[in-house]
């Protein structure tokens, strides 16, 4: 997906990222309570955390104050080169509700869009759920299935209240990677299908090799190398559009990119990963009175969402041969839409098929397909994945892919343009964070198990 984080922390400790664990403040990760369920004896709680993203939190020279990245440049004297800078800067711990909006209750977490900190603002976050506090929860999701409560309510044209599963490392890169020496516990090692180069250290290196400032996001740029990884989005959304998209590559957990690999700009389709992805979103597909506020899953309140990961034999052993979507709303279970187009009617759910006549019916390229298509996800869910929920805003096209026309340039009556109802001057970052600031996204209630386990039938 298009996932291009925004932050904006506006004060003397500007914001950067290292590799090497800060003191200066306690890191502690709130804690957030999920469900292992199974068909015969019912759901057990686990007790675990959330850890914010390594690319959100100050860096500092170890030992002071200084920073090592300001605004959207380095500081080259602590940073003259990779390595150098991954040894001279300090990650530090943070003040998850003060400083980022982010709290947690029992089994629930909210994600507030803008928060005014006692250094600056801060817009949006991204976490990952923790199985202890130096590892990533790896979730093993092959013939299983994946639910959760979620509010977007509150969420308007814009925006996007995010949960989704990336091949990132257990640890973060830390055992695998000298220069990491803070690891899951600050949150590093991110990665996903667009093979992102705004993450300011990969690999345990600082990606200050050819860094480029943001010529639109004054805390943001770019550097030479990209991190990669096999991505499925399992929920996008506001209170507008949603779209559930598995997106695949040619290589296994978390890789550094650079040049051809990372499928930048005209090269799209020469990368190691389908950026594309194979979307089912309702709205997309035909359904316009499906999602939304006040239609059949009403976005006005809370709802369940349901996440099946089918094999081709019903068993472990089996290679994915479907992802199916069913909602829970006020006790009534609700099948996905179904797609409504001539002579493209009937799924309601993803598989190789679908995707082959989506991309047909849409004149788009099947890169899902050339780079392995849900067999080659499903060996990732089955190798397993890291949990991530988010909400930011968008920059490069302000998040039209998801709940307007896109691309803006074509016909809207072509099918595949129409993505959802919001206006195609909408999801400027100016406008959403100066006029909906409260804005958040709450997501609660997560199971996992045994396909049937998780909600009530």
């Amino acid at each position: 997906m298009l996932k291009h984080v925004v932050f904006l922390l506006l004060s003397l400790l500007a914001i950067a990222l290292c590799q090497q664990p800060g003191t200066l403040q306690a890191e502690v990760h709130p804690p957030l309570t999920v469900q292992q369920c199974t068909n015969s004896s019912g759901c057990v709680s686990q007790s675990r955390s959330i850890v914010l993203d390594s690319n959100w939190r100050w860096t500092h020279k170890v030992g002071d104050y200084t920073n090592c990245y300001t605004g959207n440049s380095w500081d080259t004297s602590l940073c003259p080169d990779p390595t150098t800078c991954a040894a001279n800067c300090a990650l530090e711990g943070v003040d998850y509700a003060a400083t980022y909006g982010i709290t947690t209750s029992g089994s629930s977490l909210n994600i507030k869009f803008v928060t005014q900190g006692q250094y600056g603002t801060n817009i949006g976050s991204r976490v990952y759920l923790m199985q202890d506090d130096n590892n990533y929860q790896m979730f093993k999701l092959l013939n299983r299935e994946f639910t959760f409560d979620v509010d977007v309510s509150n969420l308007p044209c814009g925006l996007n209240g995010a949960l989704y599963f990336v091949e990132m490392m257990q640890d973060g890169g830390m055992s695998e990677y000298s220069g990491d020496k803070a690891g899951a516990k600050f949150g590093t090692g991110y990665c996903d299908a667009q093979c992102p180069h705004d993450m300011k250290f990969i690999n345990g290196q600082a990606n200050t090799i050819d860094w480029k400032p943001s010529p639109n996001d004054k805390n943001s740029g770019t550097g030479l190398y990209g991190t990669c990884c096999i991505e499925m989005d399992i929920w996008e959304a506001n209170s507008k559009a949603s779209a559930y998209t598995p997106h695949v590559c040619t290589v296994q957990t978390q890789t550094r990119c650079s040049g051809t690999q990372c499928g930048d700009g005209s090269n799209r389709y020469g990368g190691v990963c389908d950026k594309d992805g194979c979307d089912f979103n309702s709205y997309r597909m035909g359904d316009k009175s499906f999602f939304g506020q006040g239609q059949v899953v009403d976005t006005n309140k809370p709802f369940t969402v349901v996440t099946q990961f089918i094999t081709n034999d019903g068993t472990d052993n089996g290679y994915l041969s479907e992802i199916r979507r069913i909602y829970v709303q006020d006790g009534k279970i609700i099948d996905n839409s179904r797609a409504n187009f001539p002579n493209f009617r009937g799924y309601n759910s993803i598989s190789d098929s679908f995707c082959t006549d989506q991309k047909t019916l849409f004149g788009d390229r099947n890169d899902f397909a050339a780079k392995g298509g849900l067999k080659a996800l499903g060996a990732a869910l089955q190798r397993g994945m890291v949990l991530v929920m988010s909400l930011w805003d968008d920059h490069e096209v302000y998040m039209l892919w998801l709940d307007s026309d896109y691309p803006v340039t074509s016909p809207t009556t072509t099918p595949g343009v129409a993505r959802g109802p919001c206006s195609t001057s909408s999801g400027r970052p100016a406008d959403v964070e100066s006029q909906y600031p409260n804005s958040n996204v709450k997501f609660s209630n997560i199971k996992y198990g045994q396909i049937g386990s998780t909600f009530g039938h």
